[in-house]
Order: structure tokens, then sequence, then C-alpha cells
């Protein structure tokens, strides 16, 4: 069941990022860190941009995220 996850990470990244973790929305933050924001299908979408935050040695600070509404999953 696909969810909106917002993962922070304790790197600035800009937009140029966003294809690379699978088109989430980027927000840099003031206080250097960044909000990795969007739809992931499932835990295996999750996992895969996890993967990729470990692989470029960048600190994850959270991970959370809330059910996508039923009205609004495509079927």
């Amino acid at each position: 069941m696909p969810r909106i996850y917002s993962i922070v990470i304790s790197h600035l990244l800009d937009e140029t990022w966003k294809e690379w973790f699978d088109d989430l929305n980027l927000t840099p933050r003031k206080d250097g860190t960044t909000l990795l924001e969007g739809v992931l299908e499932d835990s295996t979408a999750l996992h895969t941009v996890l993967n990729k935050i470990r692989n470029l040695n960048m600190d994850l600070v959270s991970v959370s995220y809330n059910e996508v509404p039923e009205d609004q999953i495509d079927i």
C-alpha cells in the first residue's frame, strides 16, 4: 500500500538530486538538513531510497509516514 513518506537527512541537497531520489520532493531547510517527501508504493521503494542515502554516506535523521487516503489511490 502506498504511503506518503517524510525523510530527513543531515545534508543539504538541491533539486538536481530529485531524479536520484525517485522524484521525491526535496526541501532544503535552514538547519542544514533536507526533507525528502512524497509517495512511495511499498517497502521495497522505501528501502531503495534508504539504501541510496546509506551508499552516499548521508546521515539519516528521521523517517515518518502517513497513509494515502483511499480516494487518492490509483487502482
